[in-house]
Parts: structure tokens; sequence; C-alpha cells
């Protein structure tokens, strides 16, 4: 039967959970109150925001984009997709078609291999 324990017991050297508990709870905000003092020493200065900066300041294409999809209206289904109008579409098109396919042929032989026993290692 396992030993219950409730947070009163006493651990292995003598000490109440509860004692360890409190003890945990002041070092956690002691560090809490250092960290927050720190002095930055004379000549060195905060964090610039090098890459926030760059985040936020991020100019706004939206538009532009959002011209380029509208070009020519937006309701020309197959013959003028908007999927393949900003430069560079095509490419992607190309790379995302070529791995589907080569999946296709990959899971094909794999499939005949299956069903004729053949490639197995004896």
């Amino acid at each position: 039967e396992p030993e219950h324990h409730d947070l009163t017991s006493k651990s292995a050297n003598g000490t109440s959970i509860i004692k360890i508990i409190s003890a945990t709870m002041f070092a956690a905000q002691s560090a809490r109150l250092v960290t927050r003092n720190v002095v930055v020493p004379a000549g060195r200065q905060q964090q610039k925001r090098g890459f926030i900066n760059w985040l936020t300041n991020y100019p706004d294409k939206v538009m532009e984009t959002k011209r380029i999809q509208q070009a020519g209206g937006t309701c020309q289904g197959e013959y003028n997709p908007t999927w393949l109008k900003q430069p560079g579409d095509n490419i992607t098109l190309m790379i995302g078609a070529g791995l589907c396919g080569y999946g296709l042929i990959l899971s094909s032989m794999g499939m005949y291999k299956l069903a004729t026993g053949k490639g197995k290692k004896d």
C-alpha cells in the first residue's frame, strides 16, 4: 500500500514541504526584484531594436499586390487564374507539380512491387 503524504509531512531531512515551497517562492520573487532593478553600466546602451524596427516599419505592399491580383477582373476562371498573376508564380507551380509527380511515380512503383512481390529482401 503506497504511503500518503500531505503538505505538512516531513521529508527525509526533517523539513516540511510547505517550508520548501515557501523558500522556492521567496527565491523566485527575489530573483525578479534583482533583475528588474538591474542598472545598465555607463557607456553601454540598451538594445537599439534592429530587427524589431525592420519588422514593424516594413513597407506596406498590400495595395500593390491587390492591384496585380485584380488586373483584368477577378472572375476569369481558367483563362487567367488569380494564383498565376504574380511574378514567380509559374516557377512555384512547376516545382509543386514536379514534387507531386515524383511522389506519384514513387508510390506507383511501390504499389507495383508490393503487388508482384518484386524487390523483396530475402
